[in-house]
């Protein structure tokens, strides 16, 4: 300001005078009005060859509209940051503790742009700021003080901004809200204390970064300690949500088991009994499954025994899946079959031809042959004990390990019962004193000469099948005949059956083709008459 001509500075105090009331009002709107003075480029001029550091000089070409809003507003301001004398200086920019003007003189790009010489010290503190650093203030590079202290800037400091300011030697940031930078490593800032950036977010916070070794150390060990105890759990618990790899194999918990039966409600429920209940149940992987829960004392070797049941694998046996042997539960878990057992439907009211029962024996055959390479392995061959797929395949679903009770003999004596009921329908245990005895009694009566008495009517025999049946009741009584020394090996036994199944296919096939081609006749006449 002491550079500009005596005829500017009476120009330029004259204009101060007329617009300063306006500039507390609305300055933006009054500054877009004004206009500079016809000989303002003289004036100009002649300041910059009197003083050729002035910032306007040294641009190309030059905006007399920004420059003349410059002095009005530079005039503006050195009255209201209070200077003695705004005429003949312009040492200090005081905008403390003014949070209503600051804003407004810090939107002044073109005043930043132009910023006077004489201005050494920028006080912008305690003004509640709420934005990024003001980076146009840093175009004063003559300042040998600034203040921006208790406001809320945040974000990054612009510390390349600050290099061109080499006379600054005091420099307050502190409590700002800036983004945390190693600043202390700066070379610029190295002139400066700590007490410059006080609570500023530029250092480090000893306090927060205690609070953050603290959080750090007793955190970290109680994240670590709730990790492992969530995994103790999900591996004792529900391991059913652990990843395939980690989960035991064929283990299940009560958790699981209660998850797969809805809390074993009694919908779930499908049978029960003294010592077992038996639940359907959906495990979490969508399989439906066969629960066998055993109340009261279970023999030791549960987990033996399932350990050889589990890896059976034949189209004719159950599928064990796992076991449960918690102190509170034991149970067994096998797949789920859709259908009912062969004692169900036996007794049921459809027809049951001789060939479909041929079948169903056919396959327990076979699943016995199968068993034959597991001698440890025992099995119960009763009617309530062979479950029925949808399509008729039977399968063995009862085992018992090492049971030396269980002979060979004894498999092919309960075999020979089964094949005995199965053909007569008649249950041995309920419908005779004697039971088993009585019901092999009972058929010897009758056998061979009067079989139609006792065979099942619902079975529909023709006269081949008749005899089919009639040599399956021999083989019946064979496998039963253990006194006299006659009873059959499984062997004997597969062939027999194989070869009857076979028969039995190749009759059904001609029955089928004989009635077609009946069925053609039938229609060739109709269609000569």
């Amino acid at each position: 300001m002491a550079s500009l001509s005596t005829a500017f500075i009476l120009l330029l105090v004259t204009v101060s005078a007329s617009v300063s009331a306006a500039l507390s009002a609305s300055v933006i709107e009054d500054l877009k009005s004004l206009k500079p003075p016809h000989d303002f480029n003289t004036t100009i001029l002649k300041n910059c060859q009197h003083n050729p550091s002035l910032r306007y000089c040294s641009s190309s070409p030059m905006d007399l509209d920004e420059i003349f809003k410059s002095t009005i507003v530079a005039s503006h301001l050195c009255n209201e940051s209070k200077n003695p004398n705004c005429v003949e200086s312009f040492p200090k920019i005081d905008l403390q503790n003014n949070p209503k003007m600051a804003p407004l003189y810090l939107s002044f790009n073109f005043f930043w742009k132009y910023c006077p010489l004489s201005i050494l010290a920028i006080d912008l503190s305690n003004n509640s700021l709420r934005s990024n650093f003001p980076v146009d203030v840093l175009q004063c590079t003559q300042i040998q003080a600034l203040d921006m202290s208790h406001n809320n800037l945040f974000g990054d400091v612009p510390i390349e901004s600050f290099s061109p300011l080499t006379n600054l030697t005091l420099l307050n940031l502190s409590y700002n809200h800036f983004s945390e930078s190693k600043i202390s490593d700066i070379p610029f800032f190295k002139r400066f204390n700590s007490s410059s950036f006080l609570h500023s977010g530029l250092l480090p916070d000893g306090k927060k970064f205690r609070i953050k070794a603290v959080l750090l150390l007793v955190g970290f060990p109680i994240f670590v300690i709730l990790m492992v105890c969530c995994l103790g759990w999900l591996c004792f618990h529900r391991p059913d949500f652990l990843p395939r790899m980690l989960r035991p194999k064929h283990r299940f918990t009560p958790a699981m088991l209660k998850a797969a039966t809805n809390g074993f409600s009694k919908k779930n429920l499908m049978g029960k009994s003294e010592s077992v209940d038996i639940y359907q149940g959906t495990l979490r992987d969508g399989a439906d499954v066969r629960i066998e829960i055993y109340r009261g004392e279970r023999h030791p070797t549960l987990i033996e025994e399932c350990k050889i049941l589990v890896q059976l694998c034949h189209k004719n046996l159950v599928n064990v899946l796992g076991w449960c042997n918690n102190r509170r539960l034991k149970a067994i878990v096998t797949e789920w079959m859709e259908g009912e057992n062969l004692e169900m439907w036996l007794m049921g009211s459809n027809i049951t031809p001789w060939s479909h029962r041929l079948r169903i024996l056919m396959g327990v055959v076979e699943g016995m042959c199968y068993l034959e390479e597991w001698p440890e392995v025992g099995y119960d061959l009763r009617t309530s004990s062979i479950l029925l797929s949808n399509n008729l395949e039977p399968r063995i679903s009862r085992f018992k390990i090492r049971d030396q009770s269980i002979s060979r003999n004894r498999k092919m004596y309960k075999f020979g019962v089964l094949l005995l009921e199965m053909l007569l329908n008649r249950r041995p245990e309920e419908e005779f004193e004697r039971g088993e005895a009585g019901f092999i009694e009972y058929i010897r009566m009758h056998y061979p000469g009067n079989l139609q008495k006792v065979i099942d009517q619902k079975m529909e025999l023709t006269q081949n099948t008749f005899d089919q049946a009639k040599q399956a009741i021999g083989l019946g009584l064979m496998c039963t005949d253990a006194l006299n020394n006659q009873q059959v090996s499984l062997g004997q036994v597969f062939d027999i059956m194989s070869r009857a199944y076979q028969s039995c296919r190749v009759l059904a096939s001609h029955n089928h083709e004989r009635l077609h081609s009946e069925r053609g006749k039938g229609h060739q006449r109709m269609q000569s008459r």
